[in-house]
């Protein structure tokens, strides 16, 4: 079973790291610097979903740190990395709570990926200045999280009854 469990760990990743790279050639501008689909946060919350919190962890920590240095660069592993480790702290406590459905667990996501990624270019920046700009991520954040968590439900219902584990 740990062979099997460890494949299907080798694919979501695989898929992740597609989607990030899918993202970077979508020329979707939505007026908000930064602002991305976050297609590679649907493998991140299904393995949440199917798997289990170590490997969502695990997938998502692999995922950004290959990306970053595949497509990105150490600023942007710095981000990513700070948005990401918020977001899927958030995503654990929600999920947890039993209070909100996966759509919302990908909002909440969503939404302190921008709040970790802004405290991390105040720190850079050295100001307080770019907080200004958090109403307008929250926004990003929340309707991407939401495009997102609609698809994971979507697909946690085609794949219902599969064990992945």
């Amino acid at each position: 079973m740990r062979g099997r469990k460890v494949a299907i760990f080798g694919v979501f990743t695989a898929l992740a790291l597609i989607f990030s790279y899918v993202e970077l050639l979508i020329p979707i501008n939505f007026g908000i610097p930064g602002a991305k689909l976050g297609l590679a946060n649907l493998m991140t919350v299904l393995v949440l979903y199917k798997m289990g919190i170590k490997e969502a962890m695990a997938l998502s920590v692999t995922r950004i740190i290959l990306s970053g240095f595949m497509f990105g660069n150490l600023f942007g592993i710095l981000y990513s990395l700070s948005g990401g480790l918020l977001s899927f702290l958030v995503m654990v406590l929600l999920k947890k709570s039993d209070r909100f459905s996966v759509a919302g667990v990908s909002i909440g996501g969503g939404a302190a990926h921008n709040i970790g990624q802004l405290l991390v270019a105040m720190v850079v920046v050295q100001t307080y200045q770019v907080g200004y700009y958090l109403p307008v991520l929250l926004v990003a954040g929340e309707v991407t999280g939401l495009l997102i968590g609609l698809e994971v439900k979507e697909v946690l219902k085609r794949i219902q009854g599969i064990s992945l584990v």
